[in-house]
């Protein structure tokens, strides 16, 4: 039983054939969604003249996250729904939980420079281009991939020295490290510390820019006399916030929560609502809500 295990069983969302074969067809339909849309969206950005402004960018780049987002746990999970042996190899989950870890580190802060951005239009429009230029775009764009980065790498390493039984269940759909972590049979203190600290330190730090921003959006737009005017700035802001409340509600309780308010049906569900439904809908949020994206689709 302590020999180091060289695969685990991912047990999924059930093990019912009739209801695999029916999660099967949703769970395509939602990644075919995810990636059609976010697609579709950098394919408008990167063409139309007319979206060319910083937001945009940076939807391009949030878009490109969650179709990364999605690619590391989606296919994975539909080839289970339909295979006998639901194994996966020791590296493969690793990869997979790095992946998850980078992708999610990374859309966070990208949201954090969002709200940055529209902090800055709104706040102070008449310096916006020369605030919010080229190279700051790209600098934060290049910030928000590097946190994601070592996000993933702080978590991962110390995996790597983490004990688990010949045969090991993992009672999730993807190799994320909360369950991971759980099904492990040697000492996880250290990693869940490490995990745990993290997630407050890069998720806190994101949320407080987040805020703070929002925090000055809002009262700057409440000195607004025009109800019109009122509308018009909250209005580009509705998408972002949106999204922002969605993400963080469920992911920040699901790497900050006690083991003793664990639930593997709640523990599923939020997973699927960060991981898989926001990615697929962040594009459907955005092309509503924007009359510029609107538009040029």
């Amino acid at each position: 039983n302590q020999t180091s295990a060289s695969e685990f069983v991912l047990l999924g969302l059930t093990s019912d054939p009739h209801l695999q074969s029916l999660l099967f067809f949703v769970f395509s339909v939602i990644y075919f969604i995810t990636l059609f849309g976010n697609m579709v969206i950098m394919i408008v950005i990167s063409t139309d003249p007319h979206l060319l402004s910083p937001m945009y960018f940076f939807l391009f780049h949030l878009a490109l996250t969650d179709i990364c987002y999605a690619t590391t746990i989606v296919p994975y999970m539909l080839v289970n729904f339909l295979a006998k042996q639901k194994t996966i190899d020791f590296s493969a989950c690793i990869i997979q939980m790095s992946l998850i870890l980078l992708s999610a580190g990374s859309e966070i802060f990208m949201l954090s420079a969002m709200a940055y951005d529209r902090y800055v239009a709104i706040c102070k429009p008449l310096h916006y281009q020369e605030v919010m230029n080229k190279l700051v775009c790209s600098q934060l764009v290049g910030g928000a991939w590097a946190m994601g980065f070592l996000h993933s790498i702080i978590n991962t390493l110390p995996m790597l020295n983490v004990q688990f039984c010949k045969y090991t269940e993992i009672k999730h759909f993807s190799c994320e490290l909360p369950p991971l972590l759980t099904a492990a049979c040697g000492r996880t203190f250290l990693n869940k510390l490490v995990l745990l600290s993290s997630a407050v330190i890069f998720g806190s730090s994101s949320f407080l820019l987040t805020l703070i921003s929002y925090i000055y959006i809002i009262s700057t737009v409440l000195k607004i006399q025009s109800a019109k005017g009122r509308h018009k700035a909250f209005s580009t802001c509705s998408s972002h916030l949106i999204i922002v409340v969605l993400l963080y509600t469920t992911a920040l309780f699901q790497y900050t929560k006690p083991i003793s308010v664990s639930s593997f049906i709640l523990d599923q569900l939020f997973s699927i609502q960060y991981s898989i439904l926001t990615p697929m809908l962040n594009p459907i949020i955005y092309s509503l809500k924007n009359n510029d994206v609107k538009t040029a689709l």
